[in-house]
């Protein structure tokens, strides 16, 4: 219930800037604003999680990682979305139905097979997925899946208060970092 809690708060706070990222895609690219794709939750189920569309709606249901040239299909808002991580704002939706934590592993993409199968045998698909998480704050989508099932097998294994709260204070400085080097870059 707390998550559910905090996850309200955090929708109504930032609701502006959820109503701002939605007319900026809505004006450059139409409907849908927001993007959703299949998921691996607890126990393996299948969910919907609900993302801001930083792409164009031609972009193939793919990783990003798996895409030739994924900046040709970035919005022209979507890399600072991306960049930010206001595309994951409305993972807050999934929390509030409770598919999420705020601190989990990412789930898997749902053909994502290889990563699915080292999660299984390590556990991880026993724990609930999350907003931001102890692959997320030590690589993000750059790690490899032996490295991600690593890191999230390690905090299967750690998970604590403390724990928890370090992965939330790196993942705030790994979105205040960009922002950072925006502000700097325009006003410096």
């Amino acid at each position: 219930m707390i998550s559910r809690f905090f996850a309200l708060l955090i929708l109504i706070i930032f609701s502006p800037i959820l109503m701002l990222t939605s007319l900026l895609i809505l004006i450059e690219d139409g409907n849908p604003i927001f993007f959703k794709q299949q998921r691996v939750g607890i126990n393996k189920k299948l969910f919907w999680i609900y993302k801001f569309r930083s792409m164009k709606k031609n972009t193939p249901n793919i990783s990003k990682q798996s895409l030739q040239d994924p900046s040709s299909f970035y919005l022209k808002c979507g890399s600072f979305i991306r960049d930010f991580s206001i595309d994951e704002l409305p993972n807050l939706v999934n929390i509030l139905k409770g598919e999420m934590n705020f601190i989990g592993p990412r789930p898997a993409l749902y053909n994502e097979y290889e990563l699915i199968e080292m999660r299984e045998q390590a556990g991880v698909n026993s724990i609930k997925p999350g907003l931001t998480g102890w692959a997320q704050v030590n690589g993000r989508d750059y790690l490899i899946n032996q490295t991600k099932c690593r890191y999230d097998k390690e905090y299967l294994e750690n998970k604590s208060l403390y724990f928890n709260l370090k992965i939330v204070l790196l993942s705030f400085w790994a979105v205040a970092k960009p922002i950072y080097m925006w502000f700097k870059r325009i006003f410096i």
